[in-house]
């Protein structure tokens, strides 16, 4: 493996503070296995290392923040040797000429022939200067058309040449975690809607049947066990996914990818403030059972600041839920790379025809946001129509 980096655990993610490691010098490590926690705007969450190999040494301090791609620490697999870790030295700024005192800028002189020059030195007027003095520009890259190419005060203003170096700006106090958060969730919403094309179908569907199948599998179950209707939820919207497949994976330069599996990721509210979208891998091979245990596990997770990378990269297609109250419909926003993310309201009690006969029926708003460069209202459509037939069959999810 080599070399361990900092990894992007979003596509907001510039940097990070290393606040703990997991492993220690000498330590073996399996693919998968959490190495150290990070702390982004989104969070405290756990980085793993992608390959087999034993710690040979950590390469970073703890409380230090590092942009993607910095070395953590050096991993090597059975028989490989350590590669040269290069640390690029810090460039060494240009001296800056010496600014001519305002008299001297004040006051026409003629500039010294070019013979009295020194070897070296940049023949300008002391006006100019002065001015490139206060830009910040460096006399060598314009060219002069004062006599002999002596660089004068229009060369320097009409130069279009950037600042050589540019004072170090006084970086901006953080907020608290809850802004920091709103901070992530701003600069990544707004990137999705101005990069993807949104377009928006909504289906009310009878969820009836599905109240009554949990009421029937909870009644005998001790409250920590019981299953939520989140949980008949995320399984329609994998099983809508599977059949969609355009729905379900990432836009890249490359184009659309499809996923390989389902990965929904579970919109979780923080305490705190914000909220983030952990995936809960391979929804598809779990049970009913299995996928109201991981929500669960990763709610709990979540809320603790104890998330994996993974889990904050991998997910395929994004399900956020109001809950049992609040508004009866919500429009999201794609969390991009992916290319959908399904809105599901608050259950609502209203009236419904069933069998010609008007009856009072538990009913649910589903949206679903859709990146039209990969779908059109045709495949939305048949989307929401597969998660409604999968709630009118609960016992089958």
């Amino acid at each position: 493996m080599g070399v361990f980096s900092m990894p992007s655990l979003g596509a907001d993610m510039e940097a990070g503070t290393l606040v703990e490691w997991l492993v220690a010098p000498g330590d073996q490590v399996a693919r998968g296995d959490s190495v150290a926690v990070v702390e982004t705007q989104k969070g405290a969450i756990e980085i793993e290392c992608f390959e087999a190999g034993t710690v040979k040494e950590l390469l970073a301090d703890l409380d230090a923040e590092l942009p993607v791609g910095a070395p953590l620490a050096l991993i090597l697999a059975e028989g490989e040797s350590a590669p040269a870790i290069k640390t690029a030295a810090p460039p060494q700024p240009a001296p800056e000429p010496a600014p001519a005192s305002v008299a001297d800028a004040r006051t026409p002189t003629a500039p010294p022939p070019p013979a009295a020059m020194p070897k070296g030195t940049v023949m300008a007027s002391p006006a100019a200067r002065v001015r490139a003095a206060e830009l910040g520009l460096d006399l060598g890259t314009i060219r002069g058309t004062g006599p002999g190419g002596v660089i004068v005060l229009g060369d320097v203003d009409t130069s279009g040449v950037q600042p050589a170096s540019k004072p170090a700006a006084t970086p901006a106090p953080k907020g608290t975690p809850a802004e920091e958060m709103r901070k992530a969730i701003s600069a990544a919403m707004t990137r999705s809607k101005q990069t993807i094309p949104h377009f928006s179908v909504s289906e009310t569907v009878d969820l009836q049947p599905a109240t009554d199948f949990l009421a029937r599998a909870n009644a005998d179950r001790p409250p920590a066990e019981r299953l939520l209707m989140g949980a008949l939820f995320t399984r329609a919207v994998v099983g809508a996914a599977a059949k969609v497949t355009v729905l379900n994976g990432h836009y890249t330069e490359a184009g659309f990818q499809p996923a390989t599996q389902v990965n929904p990721g579970i919109a979780v509210a923080l305490r705190s403030g914000g909220l983030v979208a952990p995936a809960l891998m391979d929804a598809a091979a779990l049970s009913l059972d299995q996928v109201m245990a991981g929500m669960r596990d990763l709610v709990t997770r979540a809320r603790a600041g104890r998330l994996k990378g993974q889990e904050m990269t991998a997910g395929t297609i994004t399900i956020s839920s109001l809950g049992e109250s609040g508004a009866e419909a919500m429009t999201g926003v794609i969390f991009p790379p992916q290319v959908a993310l399904i809105g599901i309201g608050a259950p609502k009690l209203r009236p419904w025809v069933v069998a010609d006969e008007i009856v009072p029926r538990q009913t649910v708003t589903i949206t679903l946001a859709a990146d039209h460069r990969v779908a059109d209202g045709r495949q939305a459509a048949r989307f929401l129509d597969e998660i409604a037939t999968l709630l009118q069959q609960p016992e089958a999810l």
